[in-house]
């Protein structure tokens, strides 16, 4: 471990100033993922900035009917939220599936969405990978590629976004309240990550210093009749192979409305717009869920491992958008 200076912030604006005049400092909440990377030897902050204390730590109901989630709400305690659970199940149900119960007592809602892949190319120091050395090439193209991007991948990179809050999130529409040293602003959730193209080191449009203080859910109805599902290589403490946040309003067996997002399967969470328009209007069935899955995958481009993740997305948002069917 490096040495590092360590600061307790009490005020968010001093935070903000803090980090953003020292290139090499970092926010800490949870630290579920920043302290694994200062072990490994990932990132070496010569400035720790704990923003825990700052006044982010609570879920409120919005006049307009959605939710404000505070940035420092812990995983765990929004899984539980009444508001949450009620309103949008989707997103409780992301939460209890992701990594385990202790770290969900730990983990934050602004970390959770500026976590960093898991893919191992990226967590060693000793074979090339352009997320973490830019210009030094991908190694999984190549390599060991079965957890790998099918969708909006690049020559630069092939690693996957983790979360799967952020999934339920994008399904959502989410959107995401920063401060930053110019002040606030408001990111809708789909423009907060990046797909890797020639800068896979950029994870997300934050820029240095800003800090996540909020997420807003809008007020949405059909989000009452949503699920999640995820696919994985064993019952718990894993990362998606395939993950699908659905919510949908189907009436006398026409979809009125859908939102579907993807985990698993790109270097950020898939709203699968193509999916989305192709089920809007259309008769609930079979059929014409397996064609949406579809029109979503016409672009996927299957690495050596990982092939068999084209096919389970299709079984997956199938399986998902069957299953709501049957609930309304």
């Amino acid at each position: 471990m490096k040495p590092f200076e360590y600061v307790r912030a009490d005020d968010a604006t001093q935070a903000v100033a803090m980090v953003a005049e020292r290139p090499n400092a970092r926010f800490l909440g949870g630290g579920t993922n920043l302290v694994d990377h200062m072990k490994l030897g990932l990132v070496e902050p010569e400035l720790l900035v704990d923003v825990t204390a700052l006044p982010f730590n609570r879920v409120e109901p919005l006049p307009d009917g959605g939710v404000r989630i505070g940035a420092a709400v812990r995983n765990s305690d929004l899984a539980a939220n009444p508001l949450v659970r009620q309103n949008y199940p989707v997103l409780a149900a992301a939460l209890l599936s992701g990594a385990s119960g202790q770290l969900r007592n730990l983990a934050t809602t602004g970390g959770n969405l500026v976590q960093r892949t898991r893919c191992p190319y990226f967590q060693t120091l000793y074979t090339p990978c352009n997320k973490r050395e830019p210009g030094s090439g991908c190694s999984a193209i190549t390599g060991h590629n079965r957890e790998h991007a099918i969708l909006g991948a690049s020559q630069a990179c092939v690693a996957t976004h983790p979360s799967d809050m952020a999934v339920a999130l994008t399904a959502l529409g989410a959107t995401v309240r920063v401060l930053g040293p110019a002040g606030e602003r408001v990111v809708p959730i789909g423009e907060l990550n990046r797909l890797p193209g020639d800068e896979p080191h950029q994870d997300t449009t934050l820029n240095h210093g800003e800090l996540i203080t909020a997420v807003d859910l809008p007020a949405l109805p059909l989000a009452k009749r949503s699920a999640y599902y995820k696919v994985r290589d064993r019952a718990s403490y894993a990362f998606a192979q395939v993950s699908a946040a659905i919510a949908v309003d189907i009436h006398s067996g026409v979809v009125r409305d859908v939102r579907v997002a993807l985990g698993g399967v790109a270097h950020k969470p898939w709203r699968a717009h193509r999916a989305e328009a192709l089920l809007r209007g259309a008769p609930a069935t079979e059929d014409v869920f397996r064609a949406a899955a579809d029109a979503e995958l016409a672009e996927a481009k299957p690495l050596s491992d990982n092939g068999f993740k084209v096919p389970m997305v299709r079984n997956t948002l199938v399986s998902v958008l069957r299953r709501l069917a049957r609930e309304h």
